[in-house]
C-alpha cells in the first residue's frame, strides 16, 4: 500500500499534540504511539536529519536559520527520504492510506518535506502568543517580551513558507478547543477523508493563564494579523488553506465556517 503523509507543526505548546491526536482517531489515518520519545515526535525517530539538544529547543528553533530546511539544501535527496520511511515504518500501522507525523520542528521543515514526500500535507497549529509565552515559561528563563517577539518572527517566516506549499492549512488552537467538529469536519475534508466525531472531552487551556503579561504596542499590532488581541483577545478569521484541486479547498472553507455565520 503506499501511503500520504500529513505533517502536523507548531510552536511547542500551541496545541500539535492535541490536532494530532484527534487525526489519529481516524480509521484511515496511522499515527505514531507508545514510541521511547516525547510526544511520539517523529524527529526523534529518524536519523536522516540530525536532531539534538541543539536542535528543536523550544522558542529558539523556529528562528535559527540553521533548522530552517528548504528545498534545495543538503537533506534534499532520495538519500533522506528513504531513511525516514524506514525509521518511521515500524512505528506506522501499515494498513492504513495516511500516516500523521507530528513534530514541532515541521514548522520549519515543510518546504523540504515538499521536496521528499511530494503528496504530502501540511497542517499548522497557531496559538495566541501570550498564552504560548505563559506556556514554555516553565521550561525557559527568558522573559514574555522576548518570548512573544519570538512567536512573531516565527509566525512571520510561516507566512513566507506557506506561499511555497500546494496543500496547506492553518488551525487556531482556540476555534479547536471551541469547536472541534467544526475544524476536525475541516480538517478531515483537507485531507479527502469522510468526518469523523469528536468523542474527546477538549477544554480551553488558555483559561489556565489569567494573569499573562502585557503585549508591547509593536507586538499588539503584530499578532492582530491573526486575529489575536491583548489579554488573550481572539477574534474570527477568515480560514487558510490552499490545495491543488479548488473544489477541495472550497469545502474546507465550507466546513469552516461558523454556525453564527451563514453564508
Amino acid at each position: 500500500m503506499s501511503h500520504r503523509y500529513v505533517f502536523v507543526g507548531g510552536l511547542h505548546r500551541s496545541g500539535t499534540s492535541l490536532l494530532t491526536r484527534l487525526i489519529g482517531n481516524h480509521p484511515q489515518v496511522a499515527s505514531i504511539t507508545d514510541a521511547p520519545v516525547p510526544e511520539n515526535e517523529g524527529c526523534y525517530l529518524q536519523g536522516a536529519i540530525p536532531h539534538t539538544a541543539r536542535h528543536g529547543r523550544p522558542m529558539h528553533f523556529a528562528t535559527d536559520p540553521s533548522q530552517h530546511l528548504r528545498e534545495g539544501c543538503r537533506f534534499d535527496n532520495l538519500d533522506t527520504r528513504l531513511r525516514i520511511e524506514a525509521d518511521w515504518c515500524p512505528w506506522f500501522q501499515p494498513d492504513r492510506p495516511w500516516r500523521v507525523e507530528k513534530s514541532p520542528v515541521n514548522l520549519t521543515r515543510m518546504r523540504l518535506y515538499q521536496q521528499l514526500f511530494p503528496l504530502s500535507q501540511f497542517i499548522i497549529v497557531v496559538r495566541h502568543p501570550q498564552a504560548v509565552a505563559a506556556a514554555v515559561a516553565k521550561w525557559l528563563p527568558d522573559p514574555p517580551a522576548r518570548l512573544i517577539d519570538h512567536w512573531i518572527r516565527a509566525h512571520k517566516q510561516l507566512q513566507e513558507d506557506l506561499t511555497y506549499l500546494h496543500a496547506a492549512m492553518v488551525v487556531r488552537y482556540e476555534d479547536l478547543v471551541t469547536d472541534p467538529d467544526r475544524v476536525m469536519s475541516g480538517v478531515f475534508a483537507f485531507l479527502s477523508l469522510p468526518p469523523q466525531a469528536v468523542e474527546m472531552q477538549i477544554r480551553n487551556g488558555n483559561g489556565d493563564y489569567p494573569d499573562t503579561a502585557p503585549m508591547q504596542e509593536l507586538q499588539r499590532k503584530a499578532v492582530l494579523e491573526w486575529e489575536y488581541g491583548d489579554g488573550m483577545g481572539v477574534r474570527t478569521i477568515a480560514p487558510y488553506v490552499t490545495h491543488p484541486l479548488r473544489a477541495v479547498a472550497d469545502n474546507v472553507r465550507q466546513c469552516l465556517i461558523p454556525a453564527s455565520n451563514p453564508i
